[in-house]
């Protein structure tokens, strides 16, 4: 027999969906707040020679560069005042989620400190944004006076208003995208990278049909491109869908004349624990030297080093090295990042705490022993499955020459794990929303009864 929520959830339709007045508020907050996100992708920061920067950018446009304007929406390619986007955001959470694992006082806070343990690390991650956020800015800022023509008047106070203005926008995205958590539909820096990547996919297509007018990519290469991405798609929506889900009991206990407990409950293991961490650091890791080479390209290297661009090339984005090394960096980061976000011993613990046992397996130890046992063999599954999902589409593009990021196995990736996510957050709002009307209901009908 269906469960109460489950019947709830069969009966939304688009009659309940026109009564959850809070749920159309959120909605338009959140597209609110996306509107001006892009807007401020088209505002350049001062002292910019425009013309002169996208010219420079166009050499660099398949580098990390290329990778972190997909991020951001295109705004790198502008210099626009959020060109960091949230990536600092980003990093910062993953080195304080890191740190709650080696580090005892973090690791106490993230383990008791309850909700106020949270805010506390929340706050140490809005600190560590703003340094590395200063820290890029400032490396942004002598990077552009430094090359000739790019800044019109160089000097100290460039490189201060520089530094300030990213920086500002950085916070700003990381304040907008809490505020679409809270006040939104939800998932608010997931949307705000959505946003970007989704923003620049009809240009990308349009390039794609006008290489096609132009014969630099055949038909038949733009049918074969569009193929594999729905069948990414369809591959992404399965996997992210699938849940190990291992069955944990507990025990009956008498409380006077009543009997409690005795429940069965599952616990959810994500095949894809690690979700789009992965091909991001493998990205960025791989198109860093790339990227350096090519600002070094004019140098003068001594005899000794010669042999390093040409080396460096070939980890260049669509060469051969470049796809073993990927993948190389793909599963290890899948391993290493899921084995930060899910702590079998901890679970384990909390099961033990609670009274939860795994049937046939003691409480302790030996249940974490099989979770650890469970989760690495589904985690090979996971690193195997984003391994095939950003390699097939960079095979594609790199066979037929067209050279996208945004038809790329990250970017495809991000987008529908971004989509599903958000859906379901609608979905918990509209549940939330019926669950509302059966209480005021139930209320209503207790006062006509008595």
């Amino acid at each position: 027999m269906a469960s109460a929520a489950e019947q709830l959830a069969a009966n939304m339709n688009f009659g309940s969906f026109q009564k959850a007045t809070e749920l159309h508020k959120r909605i338009w907050f959140t597209i609110i707040a996306l509107i001006v996100y892009r807007l401020g992708t088209y505002v350049p920061i001062p002292g910019i020679n425009i013309a002169q920067f996208a010219a420079a950018f166009q050499g660099q446009a398949q580098g990390i560069l290329g990778m972190f304007n997909m991020f951001s929406g295109g705004a790198v390619e502008r210099m626009a005042i959020f060109s960091l986007n949230v990536m600092p955001y980003i990093s910062a959470s993953i080195i304080v989620q890191l740190m709650g694992t080696v580090y005892p006082p973090w690791e106490k806070l993230r383990k008791e400190g309850g909700e106020a343990g949270r805010k506390t690390l929340n706050q140490y991650t809005r600190y560590l944004t703003v340094i590395l956020a200063i820290f890029q800015s400032f490396g942004i800022a002598v990077g552009l006076q430094s090359t000739a023509g790019l800044v019109m008047v160089p000097g100290p106070l460039f490189v201060l208003s520089t530094v300030v203005i990213l920086t500002g926008g950085t916070m700003f995205l990381m304040w907008l995208g809490e505020q679409i958590t809270a006040r939104g539909v939800g998932n608010g820096v997931s949307l705000l990278i959505f946003a970007g990547i989704v923003a620049a996919l009809p240009k990308s297509v349009g390039q794609m049909f006008s290489m096609t007018r132009t014969g630099s990519l055949s038909l038949f290469g733009m049918f074969a491109i569009f193929a594999v991405a729905v069948l990414v798609i369809l591959a992404i929506v399965f996997v992210e869908r699938s849940q190990r889900r291992i069955l944990v009991q507990y025990p009956k206990r008498q409380q006077g004349n009543r009997m409690f407990g005795g429940e069965t409950s599952f616990l959810p293991l994500k095949i894809n624990t690690a979700g789009v961490i992965p091909p991001i650091f493998a990205s960025s890791l791989l198109l860093l030297p790339a990227t350096v080479m090519g600002f070094l390209a004019t140098a003068n290297l001594p005899t000794w080093a010669q042999w390093v661009p040409g080396a460096v090339g070939q980890l260049s984005h669509g060469r051969p090295a470049f796809m073993v090394a990927y993948a190389a960096l793909i599963i290890f980061f899948s391993f290493f990042y899921t084995s930060i976000v899910f702590n079998p011993d901890e679970t384990a613990e909390n099961l033990r705490k609670y009274g939860g046992f795994l049937p046939g397996i003691r409480p302790g130890k030996r249940t974490a022993d099989y979770l650890d046992f469970v989760l690495t063999r589904l985690t090979v599954i996971g690193a195997v499955y984003i391994t095939i999902v950003c390699l097939l589409p960079e095979a594609m593009i790199s066979l037929f020459k067209a050279q996208t990021f945004y038809l790329g196995g990250t970017s495809i990736l991000i987008v529908v794990s971004v989509t599903m996510d958000t859906v379901a957050q609608i979905q918990s709002h509209l549940l939330a929303h019926q669950y509302e009307g059966l209480i005021k209901k139930s209320k209503l009908r207790g006062g006509r009864g008595r």
